[in-house]
């Protein structure tokens, strides 16, 4: 996901429940495309047939929060 939009994964943690990403990413691109995909492509990577199913069928939360 950050090399299709030019944009660094600098920081990751996270919790039970939640995850932070800190994402140096060019002012050309617009945040809800950027998160929009990075949410895609890890459900997707998360769901392949050798990871056990340890989620609902709702991978992550349709809402995010940018600081």
């Amino acid at each position: 996901m950050c090399c299709d939009f030019e944009a660094e994964l600098r920081e990751f943690s996270g919790q039970d429940n939640h995850i932070h990403l800190l994402v140096h990413y060019p002012p050309k691109v617009q945040l809800s495309k950027a998160v929009n995909s990075l949410k895609g492509a890890s459900s997707r990577g998360t769901r392949q047939p050798r990871t056990p199913v340890l989620w609902s069928a709702r991978f992550w939360s349709g809402s995010y929060y940018a600081g």
